[in-house]
């Protein structure tokens, strides 16, 4: 009973410290996963708190369900439209990307460490894929707002790579200890049954689950608990029938979280905090398990690795493989930068640990080296590299409260609460008279004006700092953000800069703008709309904040609806 009390008083007490470190991580711009890790290694026994602990197998345990719980609460706020521009880029990446990444790493460490070339190319499996914990993260919590092509395509490259690098490592260190697949069929008949098992189970699963939340009716807090138990159930499932449980449950995740059901806004916090609770938990028990003087007797060959990862293999293969996509130049280098490095790698070194394979520490202290070194370096710069890069676009209103209100087994209504930020396009306008950006009506419920419910609130016109209350479709929700958000943001975000002081509609005659302001189109150009012209010069599915320069004249897609622009900003180019 004692060894469990000291047990559970160290864990809260290094969770309880994790946290309260973690406020340091806005200030000094450092990565939230990081501080975990840096009190890990604190607790360790080399820090100050000398606790020993080198349990591989537990370690491997609590990462591989801590990453199934990140991954399904990644999967649950992927939008599925995001797979509309982002799903062959992320796929290519997440298959042959990790397998050029580990072939290029792998033979450089072969030559760096002066190893066999079986385990050069196991360190370049390792560290070839990126974080799912890593990037989810640090994506969402970092500040900026990516335009959609870049930020789908990490986040699904993240996703869905976990399978190839798992099998490339376990290959490998069956090869190594003479056990396990080692012919090129082989190792491609696992590769495919991995994503085959793995995404139909995963699929299958992700409606089982959706059509049992839109019909279980459960007390609010079990919602969460029956997505949770159900995507580790389909895990562990699939990884007993030879599939990719990772690529499984996010995919899970993706379906419950784009189908209505009765699991809504409320279900997304909870497992928010799990998600925190398992990625902190993680990352402290990863920084227990690493011995932080071994690391200095490998710095320099780490560093090498390190910075061959993220400037030589890792932009060469993201830049190969998004050219044939028509990705522009400044995309492809952030989506190389952000190739974070976590907890996956560190997990997938403790495979050779756990299978005796000889200098299998030497791997695994690398592999750490170069994680500290991505959360350090890529990760504190993400902000930084957005802005440098201009992959960045004006951010938009977020609800402050949203509830989803069900009127019969289908119908559903949103209850959502916006406040009127300054200089916003709400200022002045009657709550009655509210659309969204499709002109489509929506109902005030309620406007609280410095803390007090207004008693006649449609015919009130509305001021900064009012917080209304609006009752409308759920697919009206994110076209009324723009209503209320902050039109002047500071440098090239604010909206006149970022999409020009004009707002076309993208279904006009694409003839009478260049009549208009004097632009030269060819036949087949004048003849259709002005958001045709916009994709036929683009070349590629649009994504708001796409340019196109026509004369003295710059384009900016302002909104998409499915697949096609819905509206269009004009204005005049910088060098007129």
């Amino acid at each position: 009973m004692e060894q469990v009390n000291t047990l559970l008083l160290l864990s809260g007490v290094l969770l309880f410290l994790g946290v309260l470190a973690s406020t340091l991580s806005a200030r000094l711009g450092l990565p939230f996963l990081l501080i975990f890790l840096v009190v890990g290694m604190l607790a360790g026994e080399d820090g100050p708190g000398g606790i020993r602990f080198d349990d591989f197998g537990a370690s491997f345990f609590v990462g591989n369900l801590a990453l199934a719980i990140i991954l399904l609460d990644g999967g649950l706020r992927t939008r599925i439209s995001t797979f509309r521009v982002a799903l062959w880029p992320a796929t290519a990446l997440a298959t042959w990307g990790v397998i050029a990444t580990a072939a290029l790493l792998g033979a450089f460490c072969t030559w760096l460490l002066g190893v066999d070339w079986r385990y050069g190319l196991l360190m370049g499996s390792i560290v070839g894929s990126t974080d799912a914990a890593a990037v989810f993260n640090l994506l969402r919590h970092s500040g900026v707002r990516l335009n959609e092509r870049v930020g789908a395509t990490l986040e699904i490259e993240s996703g869905a790579n976990d399978p190839m690098a798992i099998l490339l490592v376990t290959v490998l260190v069956g090869i190594i200890a003479g056990t396990g697949v080692s012919t090129p069929e082989g190792v491609l008949l696992q590769l495919v049954t991995q994503f085959v098992i793995g995404a139909a189970l995963g699929i299958g699963a992700g409606r089982l689950l959706a059509e049992l939340l839109r019909r279980v009716r459960l007390a609010e807090g079990l919602y969460a608990l029956l997505i949770v138990s159900g995507g580790l159930t389909v895990f562990a499932a699939t990884n007993q029938l030879g599939g990719s449980g990772f690529l499984a449950i996010y995919l899970a995740g993706v379906i419950v979280g784009n189908q209505r059901t009765r699991a809504t806004s409320h279900v997304l916090k909870v497992m928010d905090g799990m998600a925190w609770l398992a990625q902190a938990g993680m990352f402290l028990l990863l920084g227990l398990l690493v011995t932080p003087s071994h690391l200095v007797n490998y710095f320099w060959e780490s560093l090498a690795v390190a910075l061959f990862l993220t400037f030589v293999a890792r932009p060469l293969v993201v830049a190969v493989t998004l050219k044939p996509f028509r990705f522009p130049n400044r995309e492809i280098a952030y989506i190389s930068w952000v190739g974070l490095r976590g907890a996956v790698p560190i997990v997938l070194a403790v495979f050779p640990v756990m299978a005796g394979i000889p200098e299998s520490r030497l791997l695994f202290d690398v592999t750490f080296a170069v994680v500290l070194f991505s959360l350090l370096v890529q990760g504190a710069t993400v902000p930084w590299a957005a802005r440098r890069l201009n992959v960045e676009v004006p951010h938009s209103a977020e609800p402050l409260e949203s509830k989803e209100v069900w009127i019969g087994r289908e119908t559903v209504l949103a209850l959502v609460a916006f406040r009127v930020e300054t200089q916003s396009l709400a200022i002045g306008m009657l709550p009655s008279s509210l659309t969204d950006l499709r002109g489509r009506p929506v109902r005030c419920a309620a406007l609280v004006r410095r803390g007090r419910p207004l008693l006649a609130p449609s015919a009130t016109a509305l001021k900064a700092d009012d917080v209304v209350w609006l009752l409308a479709s759920p697919e009206q929700v994110e076209n009324l953000t723009a209503l209320f958000g902050r039109q002047e943001q500071s440098d090239h975000l604010a909206v006149r800069n970022f999409f020009g002081e004009f707002v076309l509609d993208a279904d006009s005659s694409a003839a009478a703008l260049a009549a208009t302001y004097g632009m030269e189109l060819d036949a087949a150009e004048s003849e259709g709309s002005i958001g045709e012209l916009l994709a036929k010069r683009l070349g590629r599915r649009p994504v708001v904040g796409d340019r196109v320069g026509i004369g003295s004249m710059e384009l900016t897609v302002r909104a998409v609806s499915g697949n096609r622009v819905a509206s269009v900003g004009l204005k005049m180019s910088k060098s007129h």
